[in-house]
């Protein structure tokens, strides 16, 4: 259903209006392509194993939500996400919020646990990048080539229809420009004071292992690594069953104790 939220219009999986303010919610925070169609099952098959509700969103310019407002991005962009992010939690009053992020969304995960602390329960995070790396930049580098040369256009005009060219390019543009490549937000993670899961797959093709050791490192609250062998950039949909089974038993442990 579609939300207006300041000059955004957003498309949410469900109404946020009826969620219980007693129980948890698990919030999901898609990646630099996705949207609430392409988390599939996952976050219904969480929710579940958890017992929390669950609330997923395409941001603006993706997926069911509004074009984009702006036609470039710059270095504040993920984190002006978490600022809207922390509105749509005061909005709707919602209380022990969990955040689910991948990628993209993992960054702005971690953004709104430092910016807005006292409002988040615990995070999740999947291939979340605090730097640009090279590897980051080869990555983005092949999916260019990918957009030009196969079919991954038409894969996702499937979900972000006429914005596909705006939702591709707002990416790769951003984090292939010079003026990005000092883009670092770890001085925010000091600030994070929730337990996290911090997930990455071994074999990344858009990030190193740093960008694990940096989170749970320089993060206050309990932060706990998940690297999972032969496992690439989006875990949860190479391998649900383990992300699941260890989002689970984190969530258990360490936020979900009264429950």
């Amino acid at each position: 259903m579609l939300i207006k939220i300041d000059q955004n219009l957003l498309d949410f999986s469900k109404n946020p209006e009826l969620l219980s303010t007693d129980n948890h919610t698990i919030i999901f925070l898609h990646d630099s392509l996705g949207c609430n169609a392409l988390w599939r099952d996952f976050p219904k098959k969480l929710g579940m194993k958890t017992k929390c509700d669950v609330l997923s969103y395409d941001r603006q310019g993706y997926g069911g939500s509004a074009p984009f407002l702006i036609k470039h991005r710059d270095h504040d962009y993920l984190k002006n996400e978490a600022e809207l992010l922390g509105k749509i939690i005061n909005k709707f009053n919602l209380q022990n919020v969990i955040l689910f992020g991948h990628s993209d969304g993992g960054s702005i995960a971690l953004l709104t646990a430092a910016l807005f602390p006292e409002k988040i329960a615990g995070i999740i995070t999947e291939g979340a990048h605090i730097f640009v790396e090279q590897e980051t930049i080869n990555g983005i580098k092949d999916a260019v080539l990918a957009y030009k040369h196969t079919n991954l256009k038409s894969k996702l005009e499937k979900y972000h229809k006429e914005k596909t060219d705006d939702v591709f390019n707002m990416w790769t543009k951003t984090w292939l420009s010079e003026s990005y490549q000092s883009w670092n937000i770890e001085q925010y993670l000091h600030h994070i004071q929730c337990p996290s899961l911090i997930i990455q797959g071994v074999n990344d093709e858009y990030g190193t292992q740093k960008q694990v050791e940096n989170i749970v490192n320089k993060t206050s609250g309990h932060s706990i690594p998940l690297l999972i062998p032969e496992i690439g950039h989006t875990p949860h949909k190479e391998n649900p069953t383990i992300v699941i089974k260890e989002t689970t038993k984190f969530l258990k442990n360490n936020v979900l104790i009264s429950q």
